[in-house]
């Protein structure tokens, strides 16, 4: 950890040109020749990455930024707070602890939290930060977590992990035991230590190839933010053999979006139908979650085919995604659409459909953006459709 870049004025100048272009700044003179320019500059690039996803860490003084790469790759404080929200007790240990934006709203949870970060470098630098933010709670060690497991020899609430994929593994399915630490492999050492495991996943891991990896799961949560799926959990509880839950979260500004179902629940019918009075779209975490037969069964709506996702009802209700006023229902013939669509402004959408948006685009002229609404589907009867619609929500 570089402690120069804490004095006043090159901290003044980080705040000053945050948000700058870091490319033009590197052109002009290091107005601080006692410090290295491209450590400055990675500041400054770091922090403005910050400002949406970090707000708390950019608006606290003498923050200290890893690289740019670990901003990047870090959890947002939307998707820490409500990863915080699911546990809470006396003791949590972080195996992989990187910038400790979860440990920081772990911290609120707990009596005491332990951050385990292999890199020396990150490990000071997030003590460093603690203290800005006035966390009290927190040890720090900077070693290999398994190591550390073995020689504190105690147990622990929860253990939290968030695995990364190792540099041969690219190209490959992903799967868990293709990451650092293998949890797989040391799930029984795990439990030794702790009774309760809390394990986030990126987004492309299948829930299938997850469940075939681990024992004992509980509840697998998918949070989305603003519609984009950000991360996985699997919650494990040592010994545990009952049904396994679905819980879908969408972090959106002003609310969460929340579906839960349990999986492989055989009391969930879907209906179908023809087009309504209204069409939804799940949100990305529903989507995810392959329950796409729950949710015709908990909303009481009709899907339009077994493999377009796609739902719709008579009346409007409130539903965890989109939601549209079907306006018209088209064939895809050549006919409707040199009537309908040719040459118009439409934001176009495709399910289960065997072209592609692009493909549309450019076969029918249609330029995007505006508030048109058309969605490219088959309906339960295998036909090719469009449904042209107004958003509501």
């Amino acid at each position: 950890m570089n402690s120069s870049i804490l004095k006043q004025n090159i901290q003044e100048f980080i705040t000053k040109n945050s948000g700058a272009s870091v490319s033009n700044l590197a052109l002009q003179k290091n107005p601080f020749p006692d410090v290295e320019w491209i450590l400055i500059l990675n500041q400054i690039e770091a922090k403005s990455k910050a400002k949406e996803k970090l707000p708390t860490w950019f608006s606290t003084e003498n923050i200290i930024y890893p690289s740019k790469i670990s901003v990047e790759q870090t959890s947002s404080e939307k998707t820490a707070a409500y990863k915080a929200s699911l546990v809470s007790g006396d003791t949590l240990i972080d195996l992989t602890g990187g910038f400790g934006v979860d440990d920081y709203y772990f911290s609120k949870k707990f009596t005491s939290i332990a951050h385990c970060e292999i890199n020396e470098d990150l490990s000071a630098i997030v003590k460093h930060n603690f203290e800005q933010l006035k966390v009290k709670n927190a040890v720090f060690y900077a070693q290999d977590s398994t190591i550390i497991l073995e020689e504190l020899n105690k147990k622990w609430d929860w253990i939290y992990i968030d695995p990364s994929r190792r540099n041969d593994s690219k190209g490959k399915v992903f799967m868990l035991k293709d990451c650092l630490p293998n949890v797989p492999e040391l799930l029984d050492f795990y439990f030794e230590k702790s009774n309760s495991i809390l394990i986030k996943t990126a987004p492309l891991l299948d829930l299938s190839a997850g469940l075939s990896e681990l024992k004992f799961v509980k509840n697998i949560h998918i949070i989305a933010l603003e519609n984009e799926v950000k991360e996985l959990l699997f919650e494990i509880h040592n010994q545990y053999s009952g049904e396994i839950t679905i819980k879908t979260a969408n972090i959106l500004k002003d609310k969460t979006e929340t579906f839960d179902f349990v999986l492989g629940n055989d009391n969930s019918f879907p209906s179908y139908t023809a087009p309504q009075e209204f069409l939804y779209e799940p949100n990305a975490a529903i989507m995810k979650s392959g329950g796409f037969d729950e949710v015709s069964s908990f909303f009481k709506i009709n899907k339009l085919h077994k493999h377009s996702h796609l739902y719709t009802s008579e009346q409007l209700i409130d539903f965890p995604g989109r939601s549209f006023e079907i306006e018209k229902t088209i064939s895809y013939n050549k006919n409707e659409m040199k009537t309908e669509l040719l040459n118009q402004q439409a934001n176009v959408t495709t399910r289960n459909f065997p072209e592609t948006v692009e493909n549309i685009r450019k076969k029918w002229k249609i330029k995007n953006g505006g508030n048109v609404y058309c969605f490219f589907t088959t309906d339960k009867n295998d036909n090719k459709i469009v449904l042209i619609c107004r958003k509501i929500t």
